[in-house]
């Protein structure tokens, strides 16, 4: 794993999907196959492969501090290319001290990892008024989850976390993207344990090789997601919990 401390120039920036995303590092340990952010390495320079190289943004705190004071209040994704809780987060800190930022600025902020590291900053996001957490879970079944995303977290560390913060108040969902096999049987796992749940098919190609070394080609035919996002839909809606299918 190549890990460098770097400058970066800007932290609070413009998103696609909420208002702004905050990503204190470049590249992520979990290095999970199907992983979209993986074009980030087109503007990094970095030549290892997806999962080997973190760039560590170790001045995002200090810029989040300049840069929010000047920026119109909105939605923050906590994050968006990079896992905000991927393991090096335990020895420098950058997502606590940017979540503690804007608590103290009362931004509303959606975090979305696959790590119960999370848990270590229950105490901010308690306090926060506006704060979500949302874990990643691509399927029910942990041999699968070893097959596509080896280095990232169980499936029952995943929920355990889920289950935790909804406990303890605070406004919690599932994040079910891209759907792998094993899926199906996630809304019973769940069910308690979130507010909401967002649904979305395989959008990209990088994982090709994994369904053809374990045969599972027919996991990811359009036909495959069709039906399962609709039965995904089904039987979240007959738990109470509502669904977003994004596909």
């Amino acid at each position: 794993m190549m890990v460098k401390e770097v400058q970066a120039k800007s932290i609070l920036n413009a998103s696609k999907v909420y208002a702004y995303a905050i990503n204190p590092y470049t590249g992520c340990q979990h290095g999970c196959s199907y992983c979209y952010a993986r074009f980030t390495k087109r503007f990094s320079g970095h030549r290892e492969p997806w999962g080997e190289f973190v760039d560590v943004k170790i001045n995002a705190p200090d810029l989040l501090r300049l840069e929010i004071s000047k920026k119109r209040r909105g939605r923050v994704w906590v994050s968006g290319v990079c896992d905000p809780y991927q393991p090096l987060e335990e020895k420098y800190g950058l997502t606590r001290r940017c979540l503690k930022i804007l608590r103290q600025h009362n931004w509303p902020v959606i975090i979305q990892t696959r790590s119960p590291l999370v848990l270590r900053d229950m105490d901010i996001i308690k306090e926060a008024r506006e704060f979500e957490v949302g874990l990643t879970i691509t399927t029910a079944d942990d041999e699968t989850r070893k097959l596509f995303e080896p280095n990232a977290p169980p499936i029952s560390d995943r929920i355990r976390t889920l289950d935790e913060f909804h406990r303890a108040g605070v406004r919690t969902y599932a994040m079910i993207a891209p759907i792998l096999p094993g899926a199906e049987e996630l809304p019973e796992m769940l069910a308690g344990k979130i507010d909401y749940v967002l649904i979305d098919r395989l959008n990209y190609h990088y994982a090709d090789w994994v369904y053809r070394k374990y045969g599972l080609e027919d996991k990811r035919s359009d036909e495959f997601f069709q039906r399962m996002g609709r039965e995904l839909a089904s039987r979240f809606g007959k738990l109470n919990i509502p669904c977003h299918l994004t596909f």
